[in-house]
């Protein structure tokens, strides 16, 4: 269910809220302000994690993309010390 259905069925349940007695319809009110509530602080909560996640996936990129750049510069460095080695050795 998107935001907008969610939106249209709670306005829908309102209505017919409103369309009961004043005596059931206090605590019913009451109950779909709570719900609306709760689905504002899923949706946060929602974001929040996509966000995370987000931040996450860029992390990882970087830590990949140096974890290469370091193995790169361990097979320069090794191949400088064969030669080396090699011209000692000579």
């Amino acid at each position: 269910m998107n935001e907008q259905e969610f939106q249209t069925k709670l306005s829908d349940l309102i209505s017919q809220i409103n369309s009961l007695p004043e005596e059931q319809r206090a605590p019913l009110v009451k109950l779909a302000a709570e719900t609306s509530a709760r689905h504002g602080k899923m949706q946060q909560t929602v974001q929040e994690l996509q966000e995370a996640l987000d931040y996450l996936r860029l992390s990882v990129k970087y830590l990949v993309f140096d974890l290469e750049a370091t193995r790169r510069e361990n097979d320069y460095l090794r191949k400088l010390l064969q030669q080396q080695g090699r011209e000692e050795a000579e």
